[in-house]
């Protein structure tokens, strides 16, 4: 059966499978559910429609699928969706979309989440992302994925970092984040490439040096935005593997609608 402790209250429109388990005073509410394998530690509050899928580690004091921070939002049935094997440490909130976009907010898989880190309304988190305390996702955000978002770091609205990128510590991120690069500060500054990350991640050398070439001709050779793009699409067919980085950032750069941190 499923291990609710006897104080926590549990909706009897919840749906939770049977190896789920359940800490002393959570709330589950009605529209709620939640896959195989997952746990939910003590005193968390979870609100529907919300859905959470397989082997989950929710952590004591999360606040889950709660209404948008949206002074727009009109009690539409607009949802949270949170895929497998996440970890969320204590004291997050991750609140629904609104009708104002697809009304979904959406967790991957795999995601290393810890404390106090918020995750506002239609955000749209990849796989394998790390998030460090206290950073903070505005409405609208896109995480790409195995994106590491340093700890206090601020993502402004609408705003997009792409795949593999890195911010550091404190960062305040108020334009799209090419996939890639390694960004910090106020006002923000691209400071390099993930090579490491890329290393562990079992990018070949080859490739590596594909994803330095991008990041010169996007930031060291003083090109224009337009004539960088035209070198970077050039880069194709030049590396084994590595046409999908090229049309990754190619497609991240077209789609940029905050303009690039540059």
């Amino acid at each position: 059966m499923t291990q609710i402790h006897p104080t926590a209250l549990v909706d009897r429109g919840a749906e939770l499978d049977a190896t789920v388990t359940v800490g002393p005073y959570t709330i589950i509410g009605a529209g709620v559910r939640i896959a195989a394998g997952t746990t939910v530690g003590a005193h968390c509050v979870i609100e529907g429609p919300t859905t959470i899928g397989r082997d989950n580690r929710i952590f004591s004091h999360a606040a889950l699928g709660a209404a948008p921070q949206d002074k727009k939002y009109a009690g539409e049935p607009t949802e949270l969706s949170i895929g497998d094997r996440n970890t969320i440490r204590e004291f997050c909130t991750f609140n629904r979309g609104t009708a104002q976009d697809v009304g979904v907010t959406r967790i991957g898989d795999d995601n290393w989440v810890m404390a106090y880190v918020h995750i506002a309304h239609d955000c749209q988190v990849g796989s394998q992302t790390i998030l460090a305390n206290n950073a903070t996702l505005a409405g609208h955000v896109h995480v790409g994925d195995w994106v590491i978002v340093g700890g206090l770091t601020g993502i402004h609205q609408f705003c997009k970092v792409g795949a593999h990128a890195m911010t550091g510590f404190q960062s305040h991120v108020s334009q799209d984040v090419p996939p890639f690069m390694m960004v910090s500060g106020n006002p923000l500054a691209v400071h390099g490439f993930n090579v490491e990350g890329l290393r562990r991640r079992g990018f070949s050398r080859e490739r590596i040096a594909l994803v330095k070439q991008v990041h010169k001709l996007l930031y060291r050779d003083g090109l224009t935005l337009e004539a960088a793009r035209d070198a970077i699409a050039a880069l194709a067919g030049t590396v084994e593997g590595g046409d999908a980085d090229v049309r990754l950032v190619l497609d991240f750069l077209a789609a940029s609608k905050r303009g690039i941190a540059r």
